[in-house]
């Protein structure tokens, strides 16, 4: 049921600074639980959450080379912080705090992957908008989306590089 047609309002929608959005996905990155913080700031219904790839609420003004980090993270068996921009339902948006990590079973094979994310300071995100408008002005300038990811995700590693650090180290940093 992915709504591929859904227009950006450029409107910033909020959630409590004392609630936690959480959700669970299969190795796929397919929604099977989502809290109700979740439902409410995403506009959507568990329903059209459930079984949905995770990306239904991905913003269009994300960078893709993020996603490629976050996800070569997870799959290594490692977490992750990460800031991200998400769109809901409507079209408004919302920036999280995300912390993804691998859910793994009792002979620690990975069965999928568990996130809660948290209202940012608003300091940074204004930091991380502009370094993701960077990012994602790279990739739009190609014409061949694999060769957008690998330059942008570039930039972004020279970005972290210069401040001595990686990007979760970068995350934690500002």
């Amino acid at each position: 049921m992915r709504l591929n047609n859904i227009t950006p309002t450029h409107r910033e929608a909020f959630f409590p600074s004392d609630e936690l959005i959480v959700s669970k996905t299969d190795v796929r990155g397919h929604i099977t639980y989502v809290n109700r913080t979740f439902v409410d700031i995403s506009g959507y219904e568990e329903s059209e959450l459930l079984g949905e790839p995770h990306s239904i609420i991905r913003h269009p003004e994300m960078p893709r080379c993020i996603f490629q980090l976050l996800w070569e993270t997870i799959k290594s068996e490692r977490e992750i912080f990460a800031f991200v921009k998400n769109m809901c339902k409507n079209g408004d948006h919302y920036w999280v705090l995300a912390h993804v990590t691998p859910t793994f079973d009792s002979s620690r094979t990975v069965t999928g992957f568990h996130s809660n994310r948290r209202v940012p300071e608003r300091k940074h995100v204004a930091m991380f908008s502009d370094l993701y408008e960077k990012l994602l002005a790279e990739e739009r300038r190609h014409s061949d989306w694999r060769a957008g990811i690998q330059d942008s995700a570039r930039i972004l590693a020279q970005t972290t590089a210069a401040a001595g650090m990686d990007y979760e180290q970068y995350v934690f940093s500002i």
